[in-house]
């Protein structure tokens, strides 16, 4: 549980960073921006 909590975590952050560099918060974007960011997440947590 404590594994998949950090995961989500780092996912999380890493969709905020990114919203951010485009000039978006999270609140601004819609569904489909949010999962194109969430499996750019979850693919950097596979390096």
């Amino acid at each position: 549980l404590e594994r998949t909590n950090k995961k989500f975590i780092y996912r999380f952050t890493y969709m905020e960073k990114k919203a951010q560099e485009q000039g978006k918060s999270l609140n601004e974007m819609i569904l489909p921006e949010m999962e194109l960011l969430w499996n750019e997440a979850k693919a950097q947590s596979k390096d």
